[in-house]
């Protein structure tokens, strides 16, 4: 009795909007402060990653100096992952929460 999903193409409408409602719950990109990267670097990566504006990141890059951590883009998390993995890949530590 098993059916395909292109039997019923409103199923995988369904199935699709479902996706979408799930991956609607706003995450955060955290970064956070080490002994090892510049501001410069952390900065630069912020505005490649994140689109900061370099006031933005310059912000940012405060932010985490000072309180350890600051968030730097809310979002999906669909979104966001390869935003972090991008700024892990530049050896700063982020995570999504």
């Amino acid at each position: 009795m098993s059916q395909s999903v292109e039997t019923y193409p409103m199923l995988e409408e369904v199935e699709l909007l479902l996706e979408e409602l799930i991956d609607t719950d706003e995450c955060e990109l955290v970064v956070f402060n080490d002994d090892i990267n510049t501001f410069e670097h952390v900065a630069k990566v912020l505005v490649r990653v994140c689109q900061h504006t370099p006031e933005q990141a310059e912000q940012c890059t405060l932010i985490i100096h000072y309180k350890g951590k600051c968030t730097v883009k809310k979002g999906s998390k669909t979104k966001l992952k390869p935003m972090c993995q991008a700024i892990l890949d530049a050896g700063i530590q982020a995570a999504i929460i």
